[in-house]
């Protein structure tokens, strides 16, 4: 069974058409879907935002490169305990309103969402790291080459069977 994604229904357009090119630039190549080898009641999750959230005592995303090259995006990643408070982050990204997420870290980093659904059995539980990256990246190499790998090294020794991306 095919999936289909409408990467335009909530743009329209120059926005649209730009976001086009930039997809056109790209090789068409499938998504990675790939079906649970068990029952999502039995998945460890782990969540990872494009939202650009850190802790506020580790060391913020590059705001400096994007204030000076728009189309930059910093291609590191953060590492956020499942235990985070909306008070303990930071989001540093300029392409987003980052007012809510400082308010309450659920709307780009839906931990409480994730408990719930662990305490309802729905999910055995929540990964002991959630990760963070700033998913404004026109240029991912450095982030597809250093930082993706690195996330899925720590996402195996924590024994994650199912990360979710919650895009920004």
């Amino acid at each position: 069974m095919g999936k289909t994604v409408d990467s335009y229904h909530f743009i329209g357009g120059m926005t649209k058409r730009l976001v086009k090119t930039w997809i056109g630039l790209e090789a068409s190549r499938p998504i990675p879907w790939t079906p649970l080898s068990k029952p999502l009641s039995e998945c460890t999750v782990a969540l990872i935002t494009s939202g650009g959230v850190a802790l506020r005592t580790d060391r913020p995303f590059d705001q400096e490169g994007e204030q000076q090259n728009p189309w930059w995006g910093d291609p590191s990643y953060r590492v956020i305990p499942r235990t985070v408070r909306t008070e303990e982050i930071r989001v540093y990204h300029q392409h987003i309103d980052s007012s809510f997420a400082e308010e309450d870290v659920n709307c780009l980093l839906p931990i409480d969402r994730l408990e719930e659904l662990a305490d309802a059995g729905i999910v055995a539980g929540a990964a002991p790291s959630h990760y963070s990256f700033m998913g404004y990246l026109l240029e991912p190499d450095v982030f597809l080459q250093d930082s993706v790998p690195q996330i899925i090294s720590q996402l195996r020794h924590e024994s994650v069977d199912l990360a979710a991306l919650v895009p920004a």
